[in-house]
């Protein structure tokens, strides 16, 4: 064997090693979640999410009116059949009112959801390229998803001026509202829980963007978006709270239009919030280190 040949077959063996030389991780974490090293990125956070927002409105006619669409044409059609052939109860209130202010909250979750399903696959260049920390991807995806809620609320106002709403419930809408970015953060930090986990094992599992749209499907029908949770049996109700979106939806509805808001189905998404929260952080805090070598 010549010592050139020698010389390579040492090379090849040697140039790969079997745990690597050098680990890039951030320092310090709680539960998971790099607070300050995000706090550092937050201008690439805002980058990826505008970056998101441009993608999905690229060389599209109607840019952001996409968004008011959906909502309207499904208020439409739900209070076509279930307002006025089905006749579900409204409690006084007028039922597009009703469907729209679930509808609200429901879409940014769904979509925000799915759009985390295949975030990381989607920069899978970028995630095998460069460090930085993997969890804003996902974090960006949900917050590209927030002006679709915001634009949502131009619809909502018309609805609550043409139905007189404000006029007519002026001071429980006035404490009622204090909550509403409450029942927002909740929804938003909820969706970044389940964001975490299911874009995490989308990475490894590909069934997972199969089977997620799904089961969104279900939950909506398991969820206060087109009927009022007063539907629900009283001895059967505390075990339908166990749904988070159903205090989250209820919430919203009640902050918007007036009413008691339930404070145990309250405490109960954000207890559920919280934890889904810390358990989907460390999950994907676990996972990422072999996102480049499976993604």
């Amino acid at each position: 064997m010549t010592s050139n040949a020698v010389t390579a077959s040492t090379f090849r063996e040697s140039a790969l090693p079997d745990k690597p030389l050098i680990v890039v991780e951030s320092a310090g974490t709680l539960a998971g979640l790099e607070l300050k090293e995000l706090w550092n990125y937050r201008e690439l956070l805002y980058f990826l999410a505008w970056r998101d927002v441009k993608i999905r409105y690229k060389q599209t006619l109607l840019g952001v009116i996409w968004v008011l669409i959906q909502p309207v044409l499904m208020t439409i059609i739900f209070t076509v059949f279930l307002g006025m052939l089905a006749r579900v109860p409204t409690g006084g209130k007028p039922y597009p009112l009703l469907v729209y202010t679930g509808l609200i909250p429901w879409t940014f979750f769904s979509s925000a959801a799915l759009g985390c399903i295949y975030s990381l696959v989607g920069n899978a260049n970028l995630i095998t390229k460069v460090y930085f920390p993997r969890i804003l991807i996902p974090t960006a995806s949900i917050m590209a998803r927030l002006l679709d809620l915001t634009v949502s609320f131009v619809i909502l106002i018309g609805l609550l001026l043409y139905y007189r709403f404000v006029v007519h419930y002026p001071l429980t809408l006035t404490w009622n509202l204090a909550a509403l970015p409450f029942v927002i953060i909740l929804l938003t930090l909820f969706t970044l829980g389940l964001g975490l986990l299911i874009s995490a094992l989308n990475v490894r599992y590909r069934d997972v963007g199969v089977a997620l749209p799904v089961l969104i499907q279900l939950w909506m029908f398991t969820s206060p978006v087109l009927y009022l949770t007063d539907l629900v049996p009283a001895k059967w109700r505390i075990y339908y709270f166990l749904n988070p979106l159903a205090g989250l939806i209820e919430g919203f509805r009640t902050s918007l239009l007036g009413g008691n808001l339930n404070i145990i189905s309250l405490a109960i998404s954000t207890a559920a919030t919280l934890a889904l929260l810390v358990v989907g952080a460390i999950f994907f805090r676990r996972a990422e280190r072999s996102f480049a070598d499976v993604i």
